[in-house]
């Protein structure tokens, strides 16, 4: 009988014990996790109490922590640097309670290179563990809170940008051993991968030849070799590092970024990793500090793999930069000015060779010019960190504005409201006027180049994107080559004596031509004008219409000015109407520079722009058009919808040409509408640092942009100039002939 009471009373005691251990708090060393379609996040301790500061041990004196990742497969994260794109993990540590203390210091593990479309990352894939040591100080029994604060950005074929807040709470102890958290094992795995002390010295010489002495360093030992910079914008850093290796001591030749600051990155100390593969294919990392010298490192440096190819893509750049000039030719931005150009071919018909030749030189000269300083001014924004592209100038809407007064001053002069004839300088002019002469070549090839910078030709888009991604020289090369390609056919009709001869003989005819051809540039006064609504709103119209009336009042007083003195009118007359021409030109000028010294303002947008880039926006026989974000197309690649890109700008002939003729029609609005396509329109009309961003991504440097994302496969990205039966034919090739 005591037996069994015996039996009794302890299972009355365990069942006691049981119901204290459940009524006590529950401690985990993990959070509550934040999950995405992409990344479970969580935070984890290392530990699962917190001790008394007394030493350097973990839990006593400092806490581990960390941001666990657990990526989806095909998704990566980013090291410190991220590489020539992406961005690195942040998180902000707090611990409140019986122990305080603050940190945001991560302890980076050793990343992998990921190639992203021809761009180099340092990144993180699958189970990703970030510790973050967070010094501690108390010694008051009790709980410990730690919150924290992070975000990070996920990528495969589109890159995510993700945020989380995470919270644990701890028993604080006073003595006795801290025990070890079941994470602790992920921690023990993230010290494995951290880069370890270099026992060698590293130095970098002005030719960028990076050299490790030691011992230890042979051929037999190193097989591969690369360097990672804990700083983003110091190497190319997908360009091949050429290794050599002898004994005793190891070299790697590096080439200084782009966009890099003069002088060159081993000017100065730097830090970074450098790993090492032996035979078997076994890793060790170094984390080193590289110190500048002077003179060239003392190691025989091999030809540089790739030497050729970088040669053979420098030349095709060229020849894609050519093909795109003349190509720019047949663009409507550039017709206004062909119009001009149609003048002057006539008034060769019957000119000499020698004539001709100056000709084609002078406008060659003014087109090829233009080109040069407009690619050395984008080269040297880039340098300096601004994010521009082709045609950026008209994302300003005083620029707008500008060539819009110059464009309508060009067409009153060609309607004959004034013109010059007679003396030396007057007959110059009257060359201007006539649109022939040096004077006007020159002109006529700057005008081009400015009236062309809204349209982007096929070949040019990966052009300019070489020119502005490789060296300063090739750069402006490239450019000269996309000017001698604009410049060639009129060259061509110039020089070539076959084709001079069966040009029109001048005529009376010239003369009402020459006035035909000032309605295209008025045609294009108010295209610029709706450019400027759509940039500043309605002011607009004050600025730029308001201007042209005293342009053209300043026009026809010069011009009367002109008659009087051909006619012998008294001398006052004629400078009181020069000086009121003046005037008036100041008075524009004046208005121009306060609108650019009040700066851009935001656009009143119409209800046009309304519906091109509106939030949801769906016509009835139409898509759902939104605006673009990289969110936004994210969620929707997520969700498995397809999704179409369209990188436009109103002041973008092409993509408005584009989108009046091919997307904008019916038989592609029903396509779209029927396969469930979300449009995601970018407006480049004024700057937006996302879309250049997101176009250079692309490889571009100007719209128009189109890309196709099917449902679940990979992008597609369509010619820049566009037809509907193109359209429906790349978007959905299996629908056959219904589609045309």
């Amino acid at each position: 009988m005591k037996r069994y009471s015996g039996m009794a009373m302890g299972a009355v005691l365990a069942l006691m014990g049981g119901v204290i251990l459940l009524s006590a708090p529950a401690w985990a060393a993990e959070s509550t996790p934040v999950e995405t379609s992409h990344t479970k996040a969580t935070l984890i301790s290392e530990v699962d109490a917190v001790g008394t500061p007394t030493g350097d041990d973990p839990g006593k004196g400092s806490l581990r922590v960390a941001l666990r990742l657990q990526l989806k497969s095909g998704w990566h994260t980013y090291w410190q640097n991220p590489g020539d794109a992406g961005e690195a993990p942040h998180i902000h540590v707090t611990v409140s309670g019986s122990r305080t203390g603050t940190a945001d210091g991560v302890e980076w593990p050793v990343p992998e290179r990921v190639s992203e479309g021809g761009l180099m990352a340092y990144a993180y894939q699958g189970d990703v563990v970030l510790p973050v040591r967070v010094p501690v100080q108390g010694r008051d029994t009790g709980e410990v809170q730690i919150t924290a604060k992070a975000d990070w950005l996920v990528c495969a074929d589109v890159c995510v940008p993700e945020k989380g807040e995470f919270s644990l709470t701890l028993p604080a102890r006073s003595s006795g051993p801290v025990p070890q958290a079941a994470e602790a094992e992920l921690f023990r795995r993230a010290d494995a991968a951290m880069p370890q002390a270099s026992p060698f010295t590293a130095q970098i010489g002005p030719d960028g030849v990076l050299t490790l002495r030691g011992a230890g360093l042979s051929p037999a030992t190193v097989r591969q070799a690369w360097f990672m910079p804990q700083e983003g914008g110091v190497i190319a850093q997908n360009v091949p590092q050429a290794l050599s290796v002898q004994a005793g001591q190891l070299a790697l030749q590096l080439k200084p970024d782009s966009y890099a600051a003069h002088p060159p990155l081993w000017q100065k100390p730097m830090a970074g990793v450098v790993v090492l593969v032996d035979g078997a294919g076994n890793r060790s990392a170094l984390q080193v500090g590289v110190v500048p010298v002077s003179g060239s490192a003392q190691v025989e440096q091999p030809a540089a793999p790739g030497g050729g190819k970088t040669e053979r893509a420098i030349w095709g750049s060229l020849l894609s930069a050519f093909l795109g000039g003349i190509i720019l030719n047949l663009m409507p931005c550039v017709f206004p000015v062909l119009a001009m150009k149609i003048l002057s071919f006539a008034h060769m018909g019957g000119a000499s060779w020698r004539t001709r030749w100056r000709s084609a030189a002078f406008y060659s000269g003014g087109i090829m010019g233009c080109f040069a300083a407009l690619g050395a001014l984008m080269i040297a924004l880039r340098y300096g960190g601004a994010s521009v592209g082709w045609g950026f100038q008209f994302q300003s809407s005083a620029f707008v504005v500008g060539v819009g007064w110059l464009l309508f001053v060009m067409a009153l002069n060609l309607l004959g409201v004034f013109q010059i004839t007679g003396g030396r300088l007057a007959g110059r002019a009257g060359e201007m006027a006539a649109g022939h002469g040096p004077a006007s070549d020159l002109l006529a090839g700057l005008l081009a180049v400015i009236v062309a910078t809204p349209c982007t030709a096929p070949f040019m888009g990966v052009a300019i994107a070489a020119a502005l991604g490789g060296p300063v020289w090739a750069g402006l090369l490239i450019f000269l080559a996309m000017g001698l390609g604009l410049a060639a056919p009129y060259c061509v009709l110039a020089l070539v004596p076959g084709l001079a001869r069966c040009l029109p003989r001048p005529g009376a005819w010239m003369e009402r031509l020459k006035q035909l051809l000032a309605f295209p540039l008025l045609a294009s006064c108010v295209w610029l004008l709706w450019v400027a609504v759509l940039q500043r709103g309605g002011d607009a119209v004050v600025l730029m219409a308001g201007g042209a009336v005293l342009l053209g009042l300043g026009g026809w007083l010069y011009g009367l000015a002109q008659q009087w003195a051909i006619l012998g009118q008294a001398f006052r007359s004629v400078l009181v109407c020069r000086v009121l021409a003046l005037l008036c030109l100041l008075v524009c000028l004046a208005g121009l520079g306060r609108s650019v010294m009040a700066g851009e303002e935001a656009s009143n947008v119409s209800s046009m722009t309304a519906e091109k880039v509106g939030a949801g926006v769906q016509a009835s026989d139409g898509p759902i058009i939104e605006p673009f974000s990289a969110e936004r197309l994210a969620a929707l690649r997520a969700e498995g919808r397809a999704v179409f890109v369209d990188m436009t700008a109103s002041w973008c002939v092409t993509c408005m040409v584009n989108e009046h003729v091919a997307l904008d029609v019916p038989s592609v609005r029903q396509a779209f509408r029927q396969h469930g396509v979300t449009i995601l329109r970018g407006d480049w009309t004024r700057r937006d640092e996302r879309i250049t961003a997101f176009l250079r991504d692309h490889g571009r440097d100007g719209v128009p942009l189109y890309l196709y994302y099917p449902p679940h496969e990979t992008e597609q990205i369509l010619p820049q100039i566009l037809t509907p039966g193109l359209v429906l034919k790349f978007l959905f090739p299996n629908r056959g002939s219904e589609t045309d």
